[in-house]
């Protein structure tokens, strides 16, 4: 095994060298390489922490002898279920759905009654089929009927309105140094927070939405610091729509339940395996089908975004901890996702090498039934493995989405688990079973990214890149079995 991991670590140096001096203009001149610009080492950092973690994963699982084809689904999967579960709403503070519009009589039939409102309220109309959409003004309120001043061109059956708050004073800040875009003052009191929105709309045209930064509270006034400026056209005259903040669930919330999710699928594949006795190969195979067609029901295949947290969590995918900043201003930082990879494969090769279930596992792998009549659990590891596995891979999926912010259900994730299989072969990783280092699998994987680094930077037809890593697994598994060979001829002629 040790020889395996050299032999991946020299493969790793030489294509650096190979890497450095082809990207060199001259090639002599290491300081212009592209290869070693900060941008492309963050880069290849970043991709290798995080399809090391999904290489991490499958390695539990191949080296019982299985395999697991459906990790590039759960990272879809997990992508997807993430964006589902922080997904964020903003709904007026005042409002009501609309069931009937009476153009006639001026008469808007709410949904439910809503003592918010009164005579003399503006409201804006929205969302319906036939009516405009503008802003009304209401003369007076019966129970979940109100009636309107103005008069309405067409009957409708649907639509919304929201309670238009009157705007006492705007004020706008400008240049790059200015803390807030805007401070508008509101008549009356208002329950807003930093993160709610604020949608303004002129009585004649005009809509504009956003972010609030700063909220004060006053006598009969509420004050709030905008994002950005709305631009100068914005005066007194405009009125203000309070929007409040709903996400779906807490942060630490979602994450958990992405992770006990993933979690329980790789139990189903477990049980599956070891109780029913299918092959991992068709198992895993379905669920690569499963989950990739969930994925796009779920978000009814249109993308699913985490553009909202863009300044917040999703820096846990994207972000880094700058180490140096030099004299040019270009800045050097190690991306958060490997610190995650660093903590995960300390704590896989401590379990694989130094304790009695990673014995176990390796035992599993050499041959399941002398481990079963060694007294070994078979069943139990193997559930393990598969567990650890989905896991993994739910934890790849999520930084994989925090870092692009956007999920397509119909391409995210696809032929991941290639990346991590060939990376866990390359590894050392035996597909036979039995063999497998945490440390070959890092390695594996960032031989692996380095070749896709390279087809990116010498401006090789992007349309080979699954040619290369088909032939790397197949490279791989020639050498295993050169190995093999070689070791068994070995043992052979000592015995003679």
């Amino acid at each position: 095994m040790k020889a395996k991991i050299l032999g991946i670590f020299g493969l790793l140096v030489v294509l650096c060298v190979f890497m450095t001096i082809m990207t060199s203009d001259p090639w002599y001149n290491v300081g212009s390489s592209k290869f070693l610009q900060a941008g492309n080492i963050q880069n290849l950092l970043s991709r290798t922490a995080m399809f090391g973690i999904l290489g991490v994963g499958v390695a539990f699982v191949i080296i019982t002898g299985g395999i697991d084809l459906s990790i590039g689904s759960l990272v879809c999967m997990s992508g997807v279920l993430l964006a589902m579960f922080l997904h964020v709403e903003y709904q007026p503070v005042v409002s009501s759905a609309v069931t009937n519009v009476a153009a006639e009589s001026g008469e808007l039939t709410l949904q439910r009654q809503s003592s918010g409102l009164n005579p003399g309220d503006r409201i804006r109309y929205s969302g319906g089929r036939r009516a405009p959409s503008n802003l009304l003004t209401i003369a007076s309120v019966d129970g979940n009927t109100i009636k309107i001043v103005e008069k309405l061109t067409r009957d409708d059956d649907q639509g919304e309105i929201a309670l238009a708050t009157p705007v006492r004073t705007v004020e706008r800040f400008q240049g790059d140094d200015a803390e807030h875009g805007a401070r508008i003052v509101l008549e009356g009191q208002h329950d807003l927070r930093v993160r709610d929105q604020l949608t303004l709309v002129h009585p004649e045209s005009g809509l504009k939405t956003e972010a609030i930064t700063k909220v004060e509270a006053g006598e009969n006034s509420t004050t709030v610091y905008l994002a950005n400026n709305p631009g100068k056209r914005l005066d007194a005259e405009w009125l203000a729509i309070p929007l409040k903040r709903h996400q779906r669930m807490p942060v630490p919330l979602a994450l958990l339940s992405v992770l006990l999710i993933a979690s329980t699928l790789g139990l189903i594949h477990g049980l599956l395996v070891t109780r029913a006795r299918l092959q991992p190969f068709v198992v895993t195979l379905c669920g690569l089908l499963i989950y990739r067609g969930l994925s796009r029901w779920l978000t009814g295949d249109n993308p699913a975004g985490l553009g909202e947290y863009s300044d917040t969590l999703c820096q846990v995918g994207s972000g880094r901890l700058t180490i140096y900043t030099n004299a040019a201003g270009e800045t050097f930082g190690i991306p958060y996702p490997f610190f995650f990879l660093a903590a995960i494969g300390i704590v896989a090769a401590t379990f694989l090498n130094r304790t009695i279930w990673g014995r176990y596992l390796l035992a599993l792998g050499r041959n399941e039934e002398a481990a079963r009549f060694s007294g070994i659990n078979t069943g139990n590891v193997t559930l393990a493995a598969f567990v650890v596995c989905s896991a993994l891979a739910a934890v790849g999926g999520m930084l994989f989405a925090l870092d692009s912010l956007s999920i397509s259900p119909s391409s995210f994730g696809n032929f991941f688990e290639l990346y991590a299989i060939a990376a866990a072969v390359l590894g050392g990783c035996s597909l036979r079973g039995g063999e497998g280092s945490i440390v070959g699998v890092v390695i594996g994987t960032a031989v692996m990214q380095i070749l896709n680094n390279l087809i990116m930077l010498l401006k090789i037809s992007g349309t080979l890149e699954y040619a290369i890593i088909g032939s790397v697994i197949l490279v791989g598994v020639l050498a295993d079995e050169v190995v093999k060979r070689i070791a068994a001829e070995r043992r052979l002629r000592q015995r003679l």
